[in-house]
């Protein structure tokens, strides 16, 4: 059976040396493009100068808390590339963040359509959007409603980049350099099958909280329910403000309901003032539940599954997996397991600062599409 898309990894420090492989594994006769997701601990511009050099064909990508090919690998470049036989590209990169509206995603997505190949107008059923986001600039939701709005019911998939854990600099790589204040996004024509999940493992408890105080430009939240944020958190949890870490945060998500479905919108950090920094829009008045876990390793299997069951062939999942689901796959000692299940998918991903599914910026997620034969 014919493949029409390439998965390759590189673990190789050096630069010259990770693209000449990376070139090796991901050669095709007729790129469409390639999408690759990188460590932040290489030196970013000698990787500009060798993609430069060693393809020609549109490339977007981004730096990572950790790259998974299916594996969980930190200190690598993973990357897939497309043959052009059943794939086009029309990338388009957002240098200003900051200030991307609706109107400025309509003017894009019109050019876009003039340049389509397969159809000659928007179609859900034969395009797919993969998007990716500057990790620090928190302008992921602006982006992700604005592009969905103006892409008319075109799929997304994105996911935020990131810098391990630092929260410093976590790059997009658009236009032929890696950029901060910036997004980059492909929309993909595909002549093969595709479907797009939004895949999490926690179900609401009786636990639901409101959020009374809170600034919406620097994702902190000050008082919940009329009280101090982190005193009520430890409160409902049962632990002390002292253990209010990652691990808690991974354990005891906030859950917001949109429509039937229910968002992760995660904690980052408990502030010096007792304020809780989020990592995802958050604002005055937002009901919020506790969530529970269902099980990861649980919850994945079963997802697997019923994705399995929907494609006779699976060519590639192509993902964004939240990086506390790193942590919490790493705390839990499944990663072997995780990977397992993975693989079933030919999956390729990132560890992600937020990920993006149509119209919403979620967290403790894991957003993918997977292409194949249904």
């Amino acid at each position: 059976m014919a493949t029409y898309i390439k998965k390759a990894i590189s673990t190789n420090k050096n630069e010259i040396e990770a693209i000449k492989e990376l070139k090796q594994q991901l050669h095709q006769e007729d790129l469409a493009g390639i999408i690759f997701f990188c460590s932040r601990d290489y030196d970013l511009e000698k990787l500009e100068q060798e993609l430069d050099k060693n393809f020609d064909c549109p490339i977007i990508g981004c730096t990572t808390a950790g790259e998974l090919n299916p594996n969980y690998v930190n200190g690598s470049i993973a990357a897939t590339s497309f043959s052009s036989e059943k794939f086009v590209f029309h990338t388009h990169s957002i240098l200003d963040a900051k200030n991307y509206n609706s109107k400025i995603a309509k003017e894009e997505i019109e050019k876009i359509k003039k340049g389509l190949k397969f159809s000659s107008d928007l179609d859900s059923q034969k395009m797919f959007t993969f998007l990716l986001n500057d990790g620090v600039s928190m302008n992921e939701e602006l982006i992700t409603a604005s592009l969905f709005d103006a892409l008319q019911g075109v799929p997304i998939v994105g996911g935020t980049a990131a810098d391990n854990f630092e929260f410093i600099s976590a790059l997009v790589y658009a236009d032929k350099k890696f950029r901060d204040n910036c997004s980059t996004y492909v929309v993909i024509e595909t002549k093969l099958d595709f479907d797009v999940y939004q895949l999490q493992h926690f179900e609401p408890t009786d636990d639901d909280i409101i959020i009374t105080k809170a600034d919406p430009s620097t994702r902190r939240v000050y008082e919940i329910d009329g009280e101090n944020a982190a005193d009520m958190i430890s409160e409902l949890v049962g632990v002390s403000k002292e253990q209010l870490t990652t691990n808690i945060y991974t354990e005891y998500p906030l859950l917001l309901q949109i429509g039937e479905h229910w968002h992760v919108r995660a904690m980052a950090k408990v502030m010096d003032d007792d304020s809780i920094y989020f990592a995802c829009a958050i604002d005055e008045g937002i009901p919020l539940t506790i969530g529970k876990s269902k099980g990861l390793l649980k919850g994945l299997k079963e997802d697997v599954t019923m994705i399995k069951n929907r494609f006779k062939n699976i060519e590639l999942t192509l993902g964004c997996d939240c990086a506390y689901r790193q942590l919490e796959v790493s705390a839990l000692d499944i990663k072997e397991e995780v990977s397992t299940e993975l693989e079933k998918l030919n999956f390729i991903g990132f560890s992600t600062f937020g990920e993006q599914f149509n119209s919403v910026h979620v967290n403790q997620t894991l957003t993918c599409v997977v292409i194949g034969e249904k």
